[in-house]
């Protein structure tokens, strides 16, 4: 039960989080925006959206924070370590990195068996309506 309230944190905190700091922007930063930060706006925005409503609903919205699992630890392994590694870390990479680094914490609440049994093990929807 523990990791249903720790997963609720997690949500409620990526929807303040970054709701404050996505709504905040678009509202008080109207300027013209490249597309490149407009799309990635866009996509924030909406998951801090649907974070709220994973507050409620947390096993249902799990797939949510996988996502969020899986793209900021794609980043980390596959774009910040070899950088660092080479000693060319840009500093917009650095402030990346700080903002990815908290995702291990979600590692810890993610109910990995529910997952695996809920989407792997679990038959599928059917592709096609059943035959009478």
């Amino acid at each position: 039960m523990w990791r249903i309230h720790f997963l609720r944190l997690l949500f409620l905190l990526m929807a303040v989080v970054m709701g404050t700091g996505v709504w905040g922007q678009k509202l008080f930063q109207p300027e013209p925006w490249p597309s490149s930060r407009i799309i990635a706006k866009s996509m924030l925005g909406a998951l801090a959206v649907m974070s709220l409503l994973a507050v409620r609903y947390p096993l249902q919205i799990l797939p949510l924070m996988v996502f969020e699992i899986i793209w900021k630890t794609t980043f980390i392994l596959l774009f910040f370590v070899p950088a660092w590694l080479k000693g060319a870390v840009p500093p917009d990479m650095q402030i990346l990195f700080w903002e990815c680094i908290g995702i291990v914490v979600a590692y810890l609440a993610v109910p990995w068996r529910y997952f695996w049994v809920r989407y792997f093990d679990h038959p599928s929807e059917p592709w096609r309506k059943a035959k009478s």
